[in-house]
């Protein structure tokens, strides 16, 4: 697994071994950042269930400015740490200036250090998605200003369908039975 585009284009991603984490996969992760590329430039993002950090430093590698990254796993966040380096040493910054790593649980995460994210990216294990959705969404929507226009980027089974109160599906990528599917969502 590496970075697609941008400045860190094909810096490999360690991941933790076992199943501590699904990573995007680079073709799921070209489609979104796609669509994205008119954001990014000077953005900051959330990225939670960070896992390797693929969405998150994806991003930075395309020119947004800083985020923050929550993962509970401590194996995963070891991985996710040696891979913000890698991404930053190569984009030639100090990995504490662009990134920061929370260790804990993202239903519990402080939304506002992220600095009022324009970007938020949530890639769930897909067995606790119907259960975190809902409160995830009612927490960024009391917490993130309407004037930032932020647009949320949560990937999910392809079978799947969130409507989350408050918010619009303004995008989605891939619908198939059995692949990664990724929805756009901007408060309405």
């Amino acid at each position: 697994m590496r970075i697609t585009g941008g400045r860190a284009r094909g810096i490999p991603l360690r991941v933790p071994a076992g199943d501590a984490v699904r990573p995007a996969t680079d073709g799921v992760r070209q489609a979104v950042f796609n669509s994205l590329a008119p954001r990014l430039a000077n953005t900051r993002f959330l990225d939670l269930f960070a896992g390797s950090g693929a969405y998150g430093l994806e991003a930075l590698s395309r020119g947004a400015a800083s985020g923050v990254f929550v993962e509970k796993n401590n194996k995963a966040a070891t991985c996710l740490r040696e891979n913000i380096e890698s991404v930053c040493k190569s984009l030639g910054r100090s990995s504490t200036e662009a990134a920061r790593v929370l260790v804990m649980d993202a239903t519990t995460a402080p939304f506002g250090e992220a600095g009022s994210p324009e970007l938020i990216f949530i890639d769930p294990p897909y067995d606790v998605i119907e259960a975190v959705a809902p409160l995830l969404f009612e927490k960024l929507a009391a917490a993130l200003p309407a004037s930032l226009d932020p647009i949320v980027v949560f990937e999910m089974p392809g079978e799947m369908e969130l409507a989350p109160a408050g918010w619009e599906c303004i995008k989605r990528h891939g619908k198939g039975r059995r692949q990664p599917s990724v929805s756009f969502y901007r408060l309405k």
